[in-house]
Parts: C-alpha cells; structure tokens; sequence
C-alpha cells in the first residue's frame, strides 16, 4: 500500500476511533468511507509486486489498444514529444544485459525516455492503471493494462513479437529492464546543511517513529525551505499542462541586477539619450513605467515593444527598435524596471 493511502487509512480509522458519525458530522468530513471504495482506491503495486492483480494481455492486443487509447498522445512507436515526453528510445541490448542505460551518461543525448530511467517495471503497469488514459484514467481492464505494457516493451526491445505478459511472467520481465540496475537509494534527495560532516540519511528504507508528532498538521511545500527555490521563481514560468502558474519560489528577476549593472546596460544600448531612472526626457521615465504597469505581468510586451519599436503610448515620438541589445540584457533591464529602477535586486 502506498504512502498516501497509508495515511488516509490511519485518519479514517482514528475518526472512526471517536464515534465515526458524530465524529465525520463534527468535522465536516462528510462520511465514512466504505470498504469497497477504500478497496478501489488501494490499487498500487510495489516493486515486489504485491498488489499486482491477475491477468494478461499479448503485444498484438496491446497494439489494438496503443492505437485506440495511446497513439494520438504518444505516437506510434511511444516515440512522439508532442504532447508528453517520449516513452520510448535511447536503450540497447547491451543495457538489457548490463541493467544501466548507458545514454543516461552522454552529454550528447539529451533525450531521457521513460524505458530509460525507470527501474521497476511494476512502476509502469501501476502509472498505466491508475492514470491512463489521459481522459479516462482507470477505464483500461487488467488485461488491457498487461497488454499495453507487452506492447511498450516489444517497442523496446525487452519481448519479442508473440510475447504474452501476464502476473507470472511480469517478473521475468523485470530481469530485463534496461535500467533495472540504475536506482539509487543510499543518499537523500535533497542534502541539505544539516547533513554537513555527517552521513548522508536516504530517503528510502524509512522506519515511521510515530513520536514526537506535531500537534497540529501544516500544509506545505514537501520540499525543505533551502531547496524550495533550486529551479529558480516557478511562478514565472510557464506551464504546460494546467490552467496557472506554479507556486512564487523566489523574485521574479532572470539574474543579478543592480543599479550599477543596469545603468551600464543603459548607457551601452544608448537608452539614456531618452531615457532617465526619475525625470522625463524624450520618452517617459523609469519609474513612471513602473508605477503604469504595477501589478501586470507586462515584461513579455515590454520586451517585444523596446526590441522592435513604437509609439503611441507615452507621446507621439516613437521609439525605435533596439536590435543591437542581447536577449539577456533585455529581460533584465525590464524586470528592473518594472521592479522599480532603483534598488539593487538579488538573483532568484
């Protein structure tokens, strides 16, 4: 059983403990959950395969289903980036035979497919039955999950054509995974100060001391304070799947950006000639941009204006285009601006 449902289980069963309707009423919990839907729930399978339910399903059927559920998200031979990352490719027989994607260690080769990072095949056969279709997640029966998986290990090169996959023989697949050999558990995901000059703690093989626990449970980041902003301000990156933006992880400047480092970026793009921090010269100032566009997410059009030129906004002199400025010096001169132009900022 998995982490989650772990947990969710020892909090249906410590409000059962007090009087389970009062106690999900006082609460506002709803009800209970009965034992089938935690049954349908509980659907995980461990690498040792326990939870794996019975089945099976050949390559040739997992064709039939690849090209119905699968193929127009990622491709025919699991090789599409289009719309997710590709499934397939980069893994020889001498990774089947050794268990390290040796790909995985070339610069070279930046594609990282799923067949070559993952290590447990009982990963895949979990991922395909609780999430895929994208759609219509759980809609696939168990013979149709051992068959899709047949037919993404054929594509790979770990079966051949008349292979049948089923709970029997999902463990002699596992013998054969091109990275089986390749997970790491004996440091921490996240080292961080407290581990200096001291052995590093895995994350794995974790024993639950169930003492000392908070009083109160607090909802956050699973990530430790020091790592939280590793991959720069989430926020201002795009995402692509989902309607927003992640989470503010750090300022919103591309780099170290200081006053001295700005107004040399000035002076070099021949900016000052019109342009002053807090007077107007020819176009506006600095800080009047800024307190104009306070609170709108306008760096992309502001990029866009200064790099090919216009008018109309701030007076009826145009501004011409800036083609000469880099694409790096730009983005930070605006995020200074609209920052403000007038305090040093610290890089995210």
């Amino acid at each position: 059983m998995s982490k989650f449902s772990r947990i969710t289980l020892a909090l249906i069963a410590s409000v059962a403990l007090v009087g389970p309707a009062s106690a999900f009423d006082k609460l506002s919990l709803g009800r209970a959950a009965t034992p089938a839907e935690i049954a349908a729930w509980d659907i995980d399978v461990r690498p040792d395969f326990t939870g794996l339910p019975k089945g099976s399903g050949s390559v040739e059927r997992g064709q039939t289903v690849w090209e119905g559920k699968c193929e127009s998200c990622h491709g025919m031979f699991g090789e599409s980036n289009k719309v997710f990352s590709p499934l397939i490719g980069g893994t020889t027989k001498d990774d089947i035979a050794t268990g390290h994607a040796a790909m995985l260690k070339r610069s070279d080769f930046p594609a990282r497919t799923t067949i070559m990072k993952i290590a447990t095949v009982s990963t895949l056969f979990d991922y395909i039955r609780r999430a895929m279709p994208w759609n219509e997640p759980k809609s696939l029966s168990n013979d149709d999950v051992y068959a899709v998986l047949a037919y993404m290990l054929n594509l790979a090169d770990i079966v051949p054509d008349n292979y049948v996959l089923d709970d029997h023989t999902i463990r002699d697949v596992q013998k054969l995974m091109p990275n089986r050999n390749g997970m790491e558990r004996d440091h921490g995901l996240w080292p961080g100060p407290e581990f200096v000059g001291k052995p590093e703690t895995p994350d794995t093989h974790a024993v639950a001391c169930m003492k000392d626990c908070k009083e109160k449970v607090e909802i956050g980041s699973v990530l430790p304070d020091y790592a939280v902003s590793s991959h720069g301000n989430i926020a201002d990156q795009n995402r692509r799947i989902g309607p927003v933006r992640g989470q503010m992880t750090g300022p919103s400047l591309p780099a170290v950006v200081t006053k001295k480092l700005m107004t040399e970026v000035m002076d070099n793009a021949g900016c000052s000639g019109c342009h002053a921090v807090n007077s107007h010269l020819v176009g506006p100032s600095y800080t009047d941009v800024a307190k104009k566009y306070h609170g709108v997410d306008m760096a992309e059009k502001l990029f866009s204006k200064v790099r090919n030129g216009g008018g109309g906004v701030w007076g009826e002199v145009e501004m011409p285009g800036q083609t000469e400025v880099k694409d790096d010096d730009l983005k930070s001169l605006i995020a200074w601006i609209l920052a403000g132009a007038s305090t040093d900022q610290q890089q995210p």
